[in-house]
């Protein structure tokens, strides 16, 4: 019991004893953590709830009514494909069963990347999708070009021949023979869309029917990018970034709007703006907020949020089924977006007042992945990406950058940056 209750509080806080003596057995009780959740699931699922759950779960043997199934769709702009408004961001995810559950529940629509889970991600999903009818799922997935600079430039590296080998990857991992969409990701320069031998590639993968529609995610920026799709005809789908937490939420619902008037289908991503608003995980987002604010933009047709647990479908389902908003529940949010949250907005105006140039905002979202996800191997996995180091502020005396949301930058980096010394094979 002793080393759950050092998980419940947070991944970093242990002691010197702690990361010698006791890591093994925090990350192995994470594991047990899960499966134990789902084990739950399974065991009430199959074999029927008890008590009230049999009469409040969704997930209950038997019960099929259309009112527990009642979906709100919408449009995804030009592609034609009507989407659930909640879908499944897998990216988190390792779960057939939950994957199941939510399909059988009326979410059909899937995002994945090639790089999630070292793609181990595409590989569960294929092996859950090869069981369905190809028309009873939409999958979207997305892959990264290569030698893409921080300014968000192509290089020498970004070729046709990267891309179509990495999405080749994917199809095989997802046993299929074409995706719904296709997309760029991590776009946040506006010249990587203009970049022709990814243009080239996109074009052969849609003559060949290796994919319905392409377009790019996009984490920085966002606004830019999204105009800079409605100025093309080239894009079917963006995936981007938006949040009640975000500092120019104006700004973006103009964008939203202009590329949704211009056919693009809107999906978004980062609805919850970090899980939790404190490092301690003691104050989680109230998703149901969240979500419902979101969806009050009517230009989105769809979130993906990440779901990593049945409670986590749960409260989704709900929302699928009624996601207005109530005037209660708008002010509620509104107390909630007063707070710093752990999302960092990606304003970028930390970049030029940093004297060593640190990619501030990547690793506060490697910060939020350790602590708002309790994801040690997306943060891991970043932080080595960006090859920071476990100690990227050691030479600066007085840190210059001041946070429009208020973050502690050297704390937060000094933190997370300490996963970098651990031993990647205890990094669950």
């Amino acid at each position: 019991m002793l080393y759950f209750d050092i998980y419940c509080f947070s991944p970093f806080e242990f002691n010197v004893k702690t990361y010698i003596f006791d890591l093994p057995k925090l990350l192995f009780m994470r594991k047990m953590k899960n499966n134990i959740n789902r084990r739950k699931f399974l065991s009430t699922g199959i074999t029927g709830f008890t008590g009230a759950m049999v009469l409040s779960s969704p997930f209950a043997k038997g019960q099929t009514s259309e009112q527990e199934k009642k979906i709100v769709y919408r449009t995804l702009g030009k592609t034609g494909i009507k989407v659930p408004v909640i879908s499944f961001g897998v990216m988190r995810a390792d779960s057939p069963a939950l994957c199941k559950a939510a399909y059988d529940n009326g979410i059909n629509f899937f995002d994945t990347a090639n790089v999630y889970q070292g793609g181990n991600n595409e590989t569960m999903l294929g092996n859950f999708f090869k069981n369905l009818p190809r028309s009873s799922f939409i999958v979207e997935t997305k892959v990264k070009p290569a030698g893409v600079g921080r300014d968000g430039l192509p290089t020498a590296q970004t070729t046709a021949e990267d891309f179509l080998g990495k999405f080749k990857e994917s199809l095989s991992r997802l046993q299929l023979d074409y995706v719904d969409i296709l997309l760029i990701h991590d776009v946040s320069n506006p010249e990587l869309l203009k970049h022709k031998p990814l243009i080239s590639a996109l074009t052969q993968l849609k003559k060949e029917k290796k994919t319905r529609f392409v377009g790019f995610s996009t984490h920085s920026n966002m606004a830019v990018m999204l105009q800079e799709a409605a100025n093309s005809d080239f894009w079917d789908v963006v995936l981007t970034s938006f949040n009640f937490m975000l500092n120019n939420i104006d700004e973006m619902n103009q964008a939203i709007k202009k590329a949704a008037d211009a056919g693009i289908g809107i999906v978004v991503m980062k609805s919850l703006a970090g899980g939790f608003m404190d490092k301690e995980r003691k104050k989680p987002v109230n998703a149901t907020l969240a979500l419902k604010w979101v969806l009050s933009n009517p230009n989105v047709h769809t979130i993906i949020p990440g779901m990593t647990s049945f409670d986590h479908l749960e409260t989704n389902l709900k929302v699928l089924a009624d996601p207005v908003m109530t005037e209660q529940e708008k002010q509620e949010l509104l107390a909630m977006a007063g707070e710093p949250g752990l999302f960092c907005v990606n304003c970028n105006k930390c970049l030029n007042a940093c004297p060593y140039n640190l990619p501030v905002p990547d690793l506060m979202r490697a910060y939020m992945y350790a602590y708002g996800y309790a994801n040690l191997r997306m943060a891991y996995d970043l932080l080595g990406e960006l090859g920071t180091g476990v100690s990227p502020c050691i030479n600066c005396t007085e840190c210059k950058v001041q946070c429009t949301k208020g973050f502690d930058i050297r704390t937060k980096i000094a933190d997370v940056s300490r996963l970098v010394s651990m031993p990647a094979d205890l990094i669950a």
